[in-house]
């Protein structure tokens, strides 16, 4: 028996042990929150056992409870006698029924003198008293899927058997194994065990033990190596324990198989990772094909579970408003699903896709004229101003039609949102603002956390509905006075700016409002040839976008700007005059001080600081996007040192190395140029040229 490693822990807010056993929680449902070569992994069935019986053994020590005898299923809870049976198993015995097998063969094994399990194995169930008896147990049958890898030949899903003892703190990891004769067995080797033990008053130890060394066979990826479950899966463990804050959202892939995700995601990627390599947009290539491959995967699992739930047998159509770059619905269309894409403003993209997905470049208006009655679900993927309009587009659509959002940036019906709420996040808030217009709108409304490569990922679901049909006509007045109301409550005024607001969001459809407003509200819908205006005043985004990032600036001004910052910082603590007959190779390459962003700003004119102001980020995006001479960190600003610099990884993406590589020697350096000491490389290692005899002509522009 090995032990991988132990932790102590101090329960100052009576924590423990509930908090241990929502952290195995974790590790049992979600092991991919920690091991990150897993996909995720699938309960089958779950049962209360009786511990089993073992032959000429007797209660372990240190078990159980010490110091005063506070135990460890203490409000968790004993005797759970229900059984069940989560899913259906993929083969014909029942995932229930080969738990029951499992178990009973087990118990057979361990009775046995000879048994070569672990010495922790013989202790399940048993009470540490002096009159030993037997406590009853969990078993849990699981199934786990590893990502597919290129350099892992096997990542078929491995099954387990896990055993709760919830009195003695201790759960149980028992690999199984297929037999010749197509039967599941406990494993001999990579057994484990993690283990809470109350040591006194407030003290507990959290700890895991293994199988020992020579029966552990570590494989990368469902088994890591025993230091790795001592050092990342017992700290992990140990925080979660002890941790006070709940998480805000719901767990990843909440609503949907993680099995199914996990293999079409894999397939998916390999068909469309070529994209990466011919992405034409400025957008990093990798986040969004990959992010888009995620979303389409979780909305194909999602039809198909729709599907099969409501007996449909044709592919459910769509309309994404607001595509931005169209993947998504490329995506969608190829793997069968008809449907298009809608956007204010048309991509370099969008012609590389073919004529087999339909896009559309037009602004969407909140009015009858953009209703979709012929459509299954409406998608909102990062649609911005739209956003909180798409369960309302959806709900007047048609009803059967259903929507999909995934909220990022945060807008109101008629503009920016304002926040209500301090005691939350303002991301917390607006989901919770966006559920409530679902929610008003007469939809179910039902939140997952996708796994994607952002920070906003948790997506708003609304596909059935809480009112029968007949009763329409009177949802419809409760989405327009609640729409009215939001207009009233927020302080909307003639030039649609943002005042404040004294009605919460979950109960603005209840404020009152004088007869002034009452009337104003009535006049926002109004008819047009085209039917009602929901709300007038609603300005979709510029077709053109306003690019405001530094960049316009006109280059000598730009030039201008960076001699008089990297002057300040040179010259901060001493005066150096600017020599190029210093040799650099004696470490004395003047690095300069560090300012603030506040104090930089103090030494440049008004006239500069009022055209900086006209760009987004202002003066530390210029500083920013100079990034040859100056680093920003933690708003303060340095010079930069290119002796510093870390080499790039192997795992670059491959688009990331062609750009470097073809920038190479493309531009001059300006420390060889300006710096009083020059560059701090050598001609040789600066990827910049030190004069103009070693400039490399490409037809490619490529920025700092």
């Amino acid at each position: 028996m090995g032990l991988a490693g132990a932790i102590a822990l101090r329960d100052s807010a009576s924590l423990l042990p509930r908090g241990f056993w929502a952290a195995v929680s974790v590790w049992l449902e979600k092991p991919q929150v920690v091991n990150k070569r897993l996909s995720g992994s699938r309960i089958e069935a779950e049962r209360s056992v009786p511990a089993p019986a073992v032959a000429g053994h007797g209660a372990g020590p240190g078990r159980g409870v010490t110091g005063g005898g506070r135990g460890i299923a203490e409000d968790w809870g004993q005797g759970k006698e229900e059984e069940r049976q989560v899913t259906a198993g993929d083969g014909a015995i029942p995932p229930l029924t080969m738990l029951e097998a499992l178990w009973r063969d087990f118990s057979s094994m361990i009775a046995q003198e000879d048994c070569e399990m672990p010495a922790f194995i013989k202790e399940l169930g048993k009470e540490n008293q002096p009159e030993t008896h037997a406590v009853g147990l969990d078993a849990v049958l699981r199934t786990l899927f590893p990502k597919s890898h290129p350099h892992h030949c096997s990542t078929a899903p491995r099954k387990e058997m896990v055993i709760k003892d919830t009195f003695n703190g201790t759960v149980t990891f028992l690999p199984l194994e297929e037999n010749d004769e197509g039967k599941y067995q406990v494993k001999k080797c990579n057994i484990y065990q993690i283990r809470l033990t109350h040591t006194k008053d407030d003290e507990w130890s959290v700890s895991i033990l293994t199988s020992s060394p020579e029966n552990w066979v570590a494989d990368g990826i469902v088994y890591p190596k025993t230091t790795w479950l001592g050092n990342e899966l017992l700290s992990k463990l140990a925080k979660w324990s002890t941790e006070k804050k709940q998480s805000e959202f719901k767990s990843t892939l909440s609503l949907i198989s993680v099995a199914k995700y996990s293999k079409v995601y894999q397939e998916l990627k390999e068909k469309y990772k070529e994209m990466v390599k011919v992405w034409p947009e400025v957008t990093d290539p990798e986040k969004f094909v990959y992010e888009d491959v995620a979303i389409a995967t979780y909305l194909l699992i999602l039809w198909e579970e729709e599907r099969a739930e409501k007996g449909l047998s044709k592919k459910q159509s769509f309309v994404d408003l607001g595509c931005g770059n169209g993947l998504l619905v490329h995506i969608l269309s190829n793997e069968g699903y008809p449907g298009r894409g809608i956007d204010v403003r048309r991509r370099k993209i969008w012609d590389m896709y073919g004529p087999q997905t339909h896009l559309e470049e037009c602004a969407i208006r909140p009015d009858d004229s953009y209703l979709f009655p012929n459509v299954d679900w409406l998608i909102g993927n990062h649609s911005d101003e739209l956003t909180p309009w798409i369960p309302v587009i959806a709900a007047r659509s048609s009803y059967s039609c259903c929507y999909f959002v995934l909220p990022c940036c945060f807008f109101d019906f008629h503009g920016k949102y304002n926040r209500r709420q301090s005691q939350k996040t303002q991301y917390r808030e607006y989901l919770d603002f966006v559920t409530q217009v679902g929610l008003e709108c007469g939809f179910s409304v039902e939140e997952d956390c996708l796994r994607i490569p952002s920070t906003k990922r948790v997506c708003l679901i609304g596909k059935s509905r809480t009112y029968p049909l007949m009763q329409e006509d009177r949802i419809d007045k409760q989405r327009t006075q609640y729409i009215n109301n939001r207009q009233s409550c927020t302080g909307v005024t003639s030039d649609k700016t943002v005042g404040s607001s004294q009605c919460d969001s979950h109960n603005v459809v209840n404020c009152v409002v004088d007869q002034a407003v009452e009337s104003e509200c009535a006049a926002n819908e109004k008819k047009t040839d085209g039917g009602r205006v929901w709300l007038s005043g609603f300005q979709p985004r510029e077709k053109v976008e306003q690019v405001r990032n530094c960049a316009a600036l006109p280059r000598d001004f730009v030039d201008v700007v960076v001699l008089t910052v990297a002057s300040l910082l040179l010259n901060a603590t001493q005066e150096k005059p600017w020599d190029h007959t210093l040799d650099v190779r004696l470490n004395t390459w003047n690095k300069g001080e560090s300012l603030s962003l506040r104090e930089v700003a103090e030494h440049l004119d008004k006239e500069t600081l009022k055209r900086l102001k006209n760009e987004y980020g202002g003066l530390q995006t210029l500083l920013r996007n100079n990034h040859q001479v100056f680093e920003v960190l933690n708003g303060r600003v340095h010079i930069r040192d290119w002796r510093e610099e870390k080499p790039s990884k192997r795992t670059k993406p491959e688009i990331k190395r062609r750009f470097s590589t073809d920038a190479f020697k493309t531009r001059l350096c300006w420390f060889f140029i300006h710096h009083p000491d020059g560059c701090s490389l050598t001609s040789e290692s600066c990827p910049y040229a030190h004069g103009t005899d070693e400039l490399r002509h490409t037809n490619k522009w490529i920025s700092d």
